[in-house]
This record gives C-alpha cells, sequence and structure tokens, in this order.
C-alpha cells in the first residue's frame, strides 16, 4: 500500500492493487472511533447491454437494482442481520454507473468487512427467492411512479436522450423485472462482480496493511476479464423538446434540462464535474441574479435548484421546481446563460461563488461515506477526486462561460412538466 499525501488538504491515501486487480484506498483518520468500509463494483444502471463470453447479452431494466436486493440472501440466512448483530450500520445503493455495499461501525470492523466482502462477493440465489423479490420491487417501483419528483426526472432524462441507457430507470419497470430469473442475476453477478471490477475504500483509525492482507484472504484469487459494454449510439439532438404530465399534484412542476457534451474517462471528467457545478450556481443558484429576480417575481419559490451530473457517455445539466409558468422560467434560464456568454460575470461574484464551491468541496472531506464514494467515482471515471484544488486553481472565468456557451443551447434543452390534474 503506497501513501499518497495532499498537501492543500491535508489528507494521504493509501492505494494499492492486488494480485487479483481488486482496487484498494485507505484514508487513515487517527483517533476517530468510527469506521467507515465502501465495497463496490462498476455496474449500475445503465449497463444493460454487456458482452460476456464472448456473446453480447441483453439484460432487463432494472436487473442491477435486483441484483442489489437480493445479494444480502446467504444460505446461513441474510447479511444485513449478521451486521446488525455486530454494531454495524449496513446498507447499499445502485446509480446508473455503480452499486455499492457499505457499512459503518466502532467495534468489530474487521469481522463485519469479512462478512461484507463475503457476502458480496459468493452469490446465492434460488428461483423461489427471486421470485418473492419481484413482488416487493414491484410495489416499490409502483411506488415512485406515483412520485412527481421521480415521474418528471425520468421524463426529462427520456426527453434528453434518445438512444443511450441514461434514460433507463435505475429501478426498471414492473414489466421489466418479471423476466430477471436466477439464472440471469448469476450472469450479471458473474461478469460485474469480479475483484478487477471492483474497488474497496475504507476511512476511519484503521491500518492499511492489515485492510488490504483481509481483502487478499477472503475475495477470489482470479480477478475477471474486462466487459466490454454498449450504452447506445447517442445523437446530438435532443429526443423531443417537451413532455407533460398531469399527476394529483397542488401547483405545477418542472424540470429544465440541457442535454452537455459527454466527457471521455480521464482527469477532464473532475474539470468538467467542477465547471458543472459552479456554472450552475453562476446561472440559477439561490445568490445568483436571476434566482434573485425570480423569486422576487413569484415565479419560482425554494424548491428551486439544480445540478451537474456527469454519467457513461453523457452528462446534463438541469434545474426546476414548484412554478406558475415553468414555460416563463425555463426561457429565463436560457436567456440568462445568454447573457452571461455574452456580457460575462462580475468579478466578485464570480471569486464568491468559486471559493463557495471550493469550501463545499473541502467540507466534502469531513464525512467519510463522502470521501469513499468521491474516490470509488474518481477510480470509475479515471480520475483523481482529490485533485480539485489544482482544478480550481486553473479555472477561469472563460473557462465557465465557455462551458455554458457550449452545453446551455435552446438547441440542447428539453421541459419535464407536472401539471394538477383538471377537476
Amino acid at each position: 500500500m503506497n501513501p499518497v499525501f495532499y498537501e492543500s488538504i491535508g489528507e494521504t491515501v493509501y492505494c494499492g492493487t492486488l494480485p487479483n486487480g481488486l482496487e484498494i484506498r485507505v484514508v487513515p483518520k487517527p483517533g476517530y472511533a468510527k469506521k467507515y468500509a465502501f465495497f463496490a463494483t462498476r455496474y449500475g444502471g445503465m449497463d444493460t447491454r454487456f458482452q460476456l463470453s464472448g456473446q453480447w447479452l441483453d439484460t432487463p431494466a432494472g436487473i442491477a437494482h435486483y441484483l442489489e436486493h437480493k445479494m444480502f440472501d446467504t444460505k446461513e440466512g441474510n447479511a444485513l442481520q449478521e451486521l446488525a448483530k455486530n454494531g454495524a450500520e449496513p446498507n447499499a445503493f445502485t446509480s446508473n454507473a455503480m452499486t455499492g455495499y457499505y457499512f459503518d461501525s466502532t467495534d468489530h470492523f474487521e469481522e463485519n468487512l469479512n462478512i461484507l466482502l463475503s457476502f458480496v462477493s459468493v452469490p446465492w440465489f434460488t428461483e423461489e427467492s427471486v421470485a418473492k423479490e419481484q413482488g416487493i420491487i414491484a410495489q416499490e417501483i409502483r411506488m415512485i411512479e406515483d412520485n412527481p419528483d421521480w415521474q418528471i426526472y425520468v421524463r426529462m432524462l427520456r426527453a434528453l436522450y434518445r438512444d443511450s441507457t441514461a434514460r433507463i430507470s435505475i429501478a426498471g419497470t414492473v414489466e421489466s423485472i418479471s423476466h430477471i430469473t436466477a439464472d440471469t442475476l448469476y450472469d450479471c453477478h458473474r461478469a460485474f462482480y469480479t475483484p478487477s471490477n471492483m474497488i474497496l475504500t475504507a476511512v476511519g483509525d484503521l491500518d492499511p496493511v492489515q485492510v488490504a492482507d483481509l481483502a487478499r484472504r477472503v475475495l477470489p484469487a482470479e480477478g475477471g476479464p474486462a466487459i466490454p459494454r454498449d450504452y447506445g449510439q447517442e445523437p446530438e439532438a435532443v429526443a423531443q423538446r417537451e413532455t407533460r404530465l398531469a399527476m394529483e399534484v397542488s401547483s405545477p412542476q418542472f424540470l429544465t434540462g440541457f442535454k452537455c457534451r459527454p466527457v471521455p474517462e480521464g482527469e477532464g471528467q473532475l474539470r468538467a464535474i467542477v465547471l458543472g457545478d459552479i456554472a450552475c450556481d453562476l446561472l440559477f443558484g439561490d445568490s445568483s441574479p436571476l434566482y434573485q429576480r425570480l423569486y422576487s417575481q413569484g415565479l419560482i419559490n425554494s424548491s428551486f435548484g439544480g445540478e451537474f451530473e456527469l454519467m457513461p457517455g453523457a452528462a446534463y445539466l438541469y434545474a426546476g421546481g414548484e412554478s406558475k409558468d415553468p414555460k416563463a422560467v425555463a426561457a429565463e434560464i436560457q436567456k440568462e446563460a445568454d447573457r452571461l456568454v455574452r456580457e460575462g460575470v462580475g468579478e466578485d461574484f464570480f471569486q464568491r461563488t468559486l471559493r463557495a464551491n471550493f469550501g463545499s468541496n473541502l467540507r466534502g472531506l469531513n464525512s467519510f461515506e463522502n470521501i469513499a464514494v468521491s474516490l470509488t467515482e474518481g477510480y470509475f471515471g479515471g480520475y483523481d477526486p482529490l485533485r480539485f484544488p489544482q482544478i480550481f486553481d486553473s479555472l477561469t472565468q472563460e473557462d465557465v462561460l465557455a462551458f455554458l456557451r457550449d452545453n446551455v443551447t435552446a438547441e440542447r434543452s428539453v421541459l419535464s412538466e407536472i401539471v394538477p390534474k383538471e377537476a
């Protein structure tokens, strides 16, 4: 395990690669009682089409999320219960590009880590248990489909993307998960839950060598081949300009999204993330002139906000909330982006926004979970997230305006609305 010291933020990360290809990152926090472990695979909701043993497989939407649910089952019972018995607080999540399993605890860390690595690397499914889970997840899907926030977001993605698997709901649909079997789950586990496709990150008062030795003892000796994936051939144009759905809501809600240019893996992704975040704050952050103007006019309220997202082969910026006139707000966002590109930003406002964003990144280092997830996302994306101070030092106002000029245009925009049902 080799230490890397980041002088500008005062952090040290021990990095290593096991013979089976597993990446390990350990961030020592001497004197802290809490310890945190995050074990993740580069496999998420977008990975529905991939090549295994020379053959392309098309798997049902939602299968990565389904597999996450089933991974806690073991021959002996349930891994969640075993971890909880040891005083750990375990959980898991599936995103578009990864699935992560984690726990935090103050005691029995090595025993808990052994349990975590074991159940994630050794699947156990039966047709009966898979069928039972379908009912549970189907109920979960029906619940989120009744949620206006979920509907407006997913419909925005489907308006932005025509072919990219970014448009697929991570949970899938009730129909798509009905095609999942124990065999398809085993195929997906065999493809993606291999050490060479995974990373273990641990944060706390820990010995990096002991963490690496435990992983070496527990995990398979072989890492597994690289798995080609197909995310779809996405054109530059948006799929549709507007989408509108009536639901049981008291006032209209909206998201306006912009289909940004995708960013290849590498250090450029970290720069794009920082640029996108700063662009959001300059354009419609709650200190921006646009936010203040729209708020004073009663066109938005405190629900308004947005952010920049980066996924494999896809990137987008969006904003929204409740509004009595979503189309007017979307038009004002575009007008403000055009104005900023044309006139620039006041230097004081730019520097304040830069400092606020840098401070937010710095505060993120206080969270063990945030550190672990950031290091994981960075590894999968080919960049080092703890190099953000160097990115901030190199940014100019023109860099941010160029980002707006290239990405926040009328041609790249969509509007997703949820409106009240008529009585």
